[in-house]
C-alpha cells in the first residue's frame, strides 16, 4: 500500500474556529482530487474522516483540527499513488482556503 500523503496546514484561528471553518467548507474537498465527486463525512472529536470519490477510487482522509495546524492524512489506493505529488501540492494550496 502506498505511503498515505500527509500536509500540515497552519493557521491562527484556534481549534474550534478551524473545525467550523471546516465543516462549513469539507464539500470544497472532493475538488481538491482528480476527478473528485462526493465527500461522505463523519466527525470524531475533533478528527474529521472523510472518503471522496475519485477515478472510481474511494479515498479515505483524516483531518485533525489543532489549535495552531491542521493535519491531514490521505490514504490513496495504488491506482492513485501516481497522483500522489499533484494531490499534495493541490491540498498545500487550496487547503488553506477553507481556513480563511
Amino acid at each position: 500500500m502506498p505511503e498515505p500523503v500527509i500536509v500540515d496546514i497552519p493557521h491562527k484561528l484556534g481549534r474550534d474556529a478551524a473545525r467550523a471553518r471546516i465543516a462549513g467548507g469539507v464539500g470544497k474537498i472532493g475538488s481538491m482530487f482528480p476527478g473528485g465527486g462526493t465527500v461522505d463525512e463523519r466527525w470524531e472529536g475533533d478528527t474529521l474522516h472523510f472518503t471522496v470519490t475519485a477515478l472510481g477510487q474511494s479515498v479515505a482522509s483524516r483531518l485533525e483540527i489543532h489549535d495552531a495546524h491542521v493535519h491531514a492524512e490521505v490514504d490513496l489506493p495504488p491506482m492513485l499513488a501516481l497522483f500522489a505529488g499533484k494531490i499534495r501540492e493541490k491540498l498545500m494550496q487550496e487547503a488553506p482556503k477553507l481556513l480563511k
